[in-house]
């Protein structure tokens, strides 16, 4: 049998969605990451294409977290033959049980509107996924403990060290024949309001590191102030407020911003909503996993009283049918999918609105397209007008920027012999390849969709 180890970039090159590393040690194989691809079409229909192995002969699927571009391929994975386990924490394994069948609800949701509308190019449009397929998949979900090695093939060990992004995400280390390469999944901040900073690796002979805000810091502005001032204005002229949030991660914190803000008097008295089942779901795992982040029993249960928690979609409907002042928090993030698109229809051509993002918008969404000042947008098939004002809060993001994406890579104990730059756009990755080169003089480069390496 061969020893031979090898590692192929099937996502995240190029683009911050469709995370998918495929590595193979000897006769086995191993995917870490199995996202979904998001955002510009082209991308978005590699989704539909054919992988270049078979899903069964994947001996294991290794998650860093759970967000949909980094899980959401499990359910096509699972429809195209694989059965094999998908090992990932406890935390991760509770989120994508959820994210997973919300994210099926949503391709059908969609594929079923563009077929009552007749706005599909395809008849019928189709899901690319079912929430049976979801839940399928689901069933291979093994958990395991933080710092505790495994063998997920054989010859091929991993561990899991937090990473400080989400409830559950991780960075990866996994070691064969010797070898080891370490994939930071995506990094969190080092002083995030929520979550603990990540956990460092000291050691690895290769290292895939992601680059999101590879180019750029967090300002340095006070995010609360900020906030304030645009609820404030907002309500003065007789507005109402739409927040598209990740319902992981991003949700909860704008949820803790505004409780923070409302505990000190700083908060016009509107009601908040969280229109998301999923956002919903999410925010209660929070409890289950107290230890992951930085919230007291007390303030997480006066946070989760001082919204209202829109669970149905009759209560959707009417909440979107609402003409008085208000928060909506819902999701998508990028407002590429969900409920929020119907408070968009509604929000986005009254000039006394304020659509709020809270974060990075990848290009090719219609987050990137409101945030660029498009005075249009393409919703359900029809242009909506954009008169609200648009505003993108960047310094939310649970994502960490180059200084802090240095610091991690400071952890490590001697150079790595290379280090791979992914999961950004271009810019972002290219900067953060020069800036790894300038700072530490390691190896380093940023691979193409399908590049394959050997990792002697």
């Amino acid at each position: 049998m061969s020893n031979r180890f090898r590692l192929q970039f099937l996502g995240a090159t190029g683009t911050v969605t469709g995370s998918k590393y495929l590595l193979q040690a000897g006769d086995h194989r191993v995917l870490v990451d199995c996202g979904l691809f998001q955002g510009w079409k082209q991308l978005r229909l590699k989704n539909w294409a054919e992988l270049p192995f078979p899903a069964h002969s994947l001996d294991a699927v290794l998650l860093t977290h759970a967000h949909i571009d980094h899980s959401g391929y499990l359910p096509v994975l699972g429809k195209r033959g694989f059965r094999r386990r998908v090992y990932c924490t406890r935390g991760t394994q509770a989120l994508a049980e959820i994210l997973l069948v919300d994210a099926a609800h949503l391709q059908e949701e969609e594929a079923n509107f563009a077929n009552k509308h007749r706005f599909s190019r395809h008849q019928p449009a189709l899901p690319l996924f079912t929430a049976d397929d979801a839940r399928a998949v689901c069933r291979h979900l093994a958990p395991v403990d933080y710092g505790r090695t495994i063998e997920v093939a054989k010859g091929v060990t991993a561990c899991w060290r937090p990473n400080g992004h989400i409830i559950g995400s991780a960075s990866i280390e996994i070691a064969h024949a010797g070898v080891k390469i370490a994939f930071s999944g995506d990094l969190g901040r080092m002083n995030d309001p929520l979550m603990r900073p990540p956990n460092p690796i000291t050691e690895a002979d290769y290292v895939v590191v992601e680059s999101t805000y590879g180019d750029r810091r967090h300002p340095a502005s006070d995010t609360e102030a900020t906030l304030r001032d645009v609820v404030t204005r907002t309500v003065a002229r007789g507005g109402s407020v739409l927040i598209p949030a990740f319902a992981v991660g991003r949700a909860q914190v704008i949820l803790f911003h505004l409780y923070q803000l409302r505990q000190r008097g700083e908060l016009p008295p509107v009601p908040i909503f969280i229109n998301s089942p999923m956002a919903i779901d999410a925010t209660e795992i929070y409890r289950e996993f107290a230890g992951e982040h930085k919230l007291s029993e007390r303030d997480y249960s006066a946070m989760c009283r001082m919204a209202k928690f829109v669970r149905t979609p009759e209560e959707s409907k009417l909440l979107c049918q609402q003409k008085t002042p208000m928060i909506v928090i819902s999701a998508s993030g990028m407002a590429t999918g969900g409920r929020v698109l119907h408070h968009l229809v509604q929000m986005a051509p009254d000039e006394r609105n304020t659509i709020l993002f809270t974060g990075f918008q990848s290009g090719g969404t219609r987050g990137a397209t409101l945030v660029s000042g498009a005075d249009v947008v393409k919703i359900f098939g029809e242009y909506v007008p954009v008169r609200a004002e648009v505003v993108n809060i960047e310094t939310m993001s649970a994502h960490a920027d180059y200084e802090e994406l240095l610091q991690w890579l400071a952890g490590f104990r001697r150079a790595p012999r290379h280090v791979f730059v992914t999961h950004g756009e271009p810019s972002a990755a290219d900067a953060l390849r020069r800036k790894i080169g300038e700072r530490f003089g390691w190896s380093c480069s940023v691979p193409e969709y399908r590049d394959e390496v050997a990792l002697d």
